[in-house]
């Protein structure tokens, strides 16, 4: 299954890139998501 990663700010809760949440580790996460296989 794959995965993706995306960053997201701890404070507002708003989506921001992975390159901002790993260089603000106080204030961003950075989160791994599954995504979902393709239907048929």
């Amino acid at each position: 299954m794959a995965t993706r990663k995306i960053g997201r700010s701890a404070v507002t809760g708003r989506y921001t890139t992975v390159k901002t949440a790993e260089s603000k580790p106080r204030t961003h996460v950075v989160e791994t998501i599954k995504t979902p296989k393709k239907g048929k």
